[in-house]
């Protein structure tokens, strides 16, 4: 190993090397191409850092002054191409190496500037060199060495054009470096093309894969599926957790949700610009964020210190993005966690996920508010502070609280103020209870209600308004029927005397809305249309096959009202389709619905145009009796259009 790497290792405090750097440092592989594949977190980076560092040096101490590159690294990603740069920037220090980065989000004036300057390793992306190489800012002739880091995730990207053309712009007689956590065929295809006699390592962990990360498989119901997220971050107060999503979308709704229950969460997308998904991260490393929800893509070679937590808010679409994605934990001889929140529709799937990639994780439910709550007590009880003896500073407070509480005022207190500076855990479904079956709604009276569907009535108005005006609450109310000219509600008879009283002797919910109570109930055989709301659950009921999308609007609808409080009033003069005031609000014309005026539409253009009024009048003669012209009408007519002259001619 090069003196210079040697004391960087020392100063750094590395004792052992990992598999993957063991193998690369192989004297009879010095200056060979490789084709490497290794576990994610096995030190990949620090691999192929030593393993180029022949090929640049030699029997140098340190680099000559910085002028075409003499090295290459291509990643994936922008946050591991600027990874990689600072773990070559400690490891190279001190030969005097100048590096450099060429990565998507960047301003593209400031790289060339630092190209021209010098630099004799550049970490870049795959799209934003090819930019470089296209432009002529960036020299190739010198390079010794190239790295393809993350190969695999490149040609998921869709980076095989870019790399063959970066390859192909490259010396011949390069040392090739491909690394790789797996090795698919085409990988192995373009290692063919572009390696000479190329080396295959398989570094393998004297452990079994992830032995220091806790795999465990959560259950929990498809709707708490964020409230899982929250309380299992609260259960595990990490420091430092990572929680994936698969679209964009997820991980702002994510991270919306987190911050508002009082978690520090930043979120990491495509969508972000350079500055922001750098600002995001460093609040990571330096402890401003507790959490970062991201996509696959953004996360990809992200290296967050004291990541002891990563949790698939959504489960990875293959066995390999999930090794990925828990790889960010359990690093550098560290313990971590990765939680799969899964729910009973998604059981299989995280089952054949957790087989294919050979990984044993506990099965459970996912923490109750009860679980989280015991938690808490538990780390209280095993803080050691209570094993601390008050400082000087501490005494005189604690003699003042000593002095004005009781101890079981201060453990009250203490308690309560501890929970007000943590974020209260959700309550989660029961997957084992059984779905509550609807109940009967009971004896019942009919009303009668002036307006019905012509008149625009609908459910989700007649509902609130007759909670508002009749002082009910939504289980009060049973069927509603809604016909053409009239609707009919079930009112519970141990309510009916409260709505009566309540309603008063006008017997009127609304203007234009009386109501009637009926002495039985109403004949609505072969009327259909209706909305039946019996007790808790509610459905819609139809004659007519036709009417099923309205029907099915009804009660989709319908569930948006059951809160009797809702500003939403009912007017039985509301066209359905425009819902303006029209005469019809007067006594007596409830029932006519507006209808759209007949005849042709106005012309179109400036009603004091001569050309357009030109236009009416052929279009009036073409049109006005509603019938088509015969041939012998229209060869009495003049075959040459009406147009108006200059000057009144």
């Amino acid at each position: 190993m090069h003196p210079a790497l040697r004391a960087a290792l020392d100063d750094r405090g590395y004792s052992t090397l990992t598999p993957v750097q063991t193998a690369v440092l192989d004297p009879a592989l010095e200056g060979r191409d490789l084709l490497v594949s290794a576990q994610t977190g096995s030190g990949k980076t620090l691999g192929f850092g030593l393993a180029i560092a022949p090929t640049l040096l030699g029997e140098d101490d340190a680099f000559a002054p910085g002028a075409t590159p003499l090295a290459l690294v291509i990643a994936p990603t922008r946050e591991l191409a600027l990874q990689v740069k600072r773990e070559l920037g400690w490891l190279y220090a001190k030969a005097g190496v100048v590096l450099a980065s060429c990565v998507g989000g960047m301003d593209m004036r400031d790289e060339r500037r630092a190209l021209e300057r010098g630099a004799h390793i550049v970490a870049a992306t795959p799209g934003r060199l090819r930019d470089h190489i296209m432009r002529g800012s960036i020299d190739l002739s010198a390079v010794r060495a190239v790295v393809l880091d993350e190969a695999d995730e490149m040609l998921d990207l869709g980076f095989r054009e870019e790399l063959e053309f970066i390859l192909d712009e490259l010396p011949a007689d390069r040392q090739t470096l491909l690394f790789s956590a797996t090795v698919p065929p085409a990988i192995a295809a373009l290692a063919k093309g572009y390696q000479t006699d190329a080396e295959r390592i398989v570094a393998k962990s004297e452990t079994p894969q992830h032995t220091d990360i806790e795999y465990r498989a959560l259950m929990a119901a498809e709707r708490d599926m964020d409230n899982a997220v929250i309380n299992t971050l609260r259960y595990y107060e990490a420091p430092s957790a990572l929680v994936f999503a698969n679209t964009r979308a997820t991980v702002n709704r994510l991270a919306a949700r987190l911050s508002n229950r009082g978690f520090n969460a930043v979120a990491l997308s495509g969508e972000l610009s350079q500055s922001e998904r750098t600002h995001a991260l460093q609040s990571m490393r330096d402890g401003r964020a507790q959490v970062c929800v991201a996509t696959d893509v953004a996360a990809r070679g992200i290296d967050l210190p004291r990541l002891d937590l990563v949790v698939h808010a959504e489960l990875p679409s293959n066995q390999e993005t999930l090794l990925h994605r828990s790889g960010r934990t359990g690093r550098a001889g560290r313990k971590g966690v990765s939680v799969l929140v899964v729910t009973p529709r998604t059981r299989k799937k995280a089952e054949r996920l957790l087989g294919w990639a050979k990984l044993r994780a506990d099965w459970g439910m996912a923490p109750s508010a009860a679980d989280v709550r015991a938690m808490d007590e538990e780390r209280l009880f095993s803080d050691p502070s209570w094993q601390e003896v008050a400082t000087e500073d501490e005494q005189e407070s604690v003699n003042r609280l000593l002095e004005a509480f009781s101890p079981e005022q201060l453990a009250a207190g203490y308690l309560r103020l501890l929970h007000t500076l943590r974020a209260p855990p959700e309550e989660l479904a029961d997957l084992d209870a059984k779905p509550e079956r609807a109940r009967e709604f009971g004896p019942a009276t009919w009303f009668a209600v002036s307006g019905g569907r012509d008149a625009g009535a609908e459910p989700r108005r007649l509902l609130p308004m007759l909670c508002k005006a009749g002082g009910l609450s939504k289980d009060d109310i049973g069927a509603i029927r809604v016909q053409s000219d009239q609707s009919f509600v079930q009112i519970s008879n141990a309510a009916v005397a409260g709505f009566l009283a309540t309603v008063g002797e006008s017997m009127e919910l609304e203007k234009g809305a009386q109501i009637t109570q009926l002495a039985s109930p109403p004949d609505l055989a072969g009327k259909g249309g209706g909305f039946k709301r019996d007790g808790a659950s509610r459905k819609t009921t139809s004659a007519k096959p036709h009417r099923h999308k309205a029907q099915a609007s009804a009660r989709q609808e319908a569930d948006e009202a059951a809160t009797p409080d809702r500003d939403r009033t009912y007017r039985a003069s509301d066209s359905r389709k425009d819902a303006i005031e029209s005469p019809a609000a007067e006594p007596g014309n409830a029932a006519r619905p507006y209808r759209k005026p007949k005849g042709p539409p106005p012309p179109k253009g400036k009603p004091s145009s001569k050309k357009n009024r030109a236009r009416a009048a052929v279009t009036a003669l073409g049109k006005g009796s509603g019938k088509p012209r015969s041939k012998a009408s229209s060869a009495k007519r003049p075959s040459k259009s009406i147009k108006p002259t200059r000057g009144g001619k």
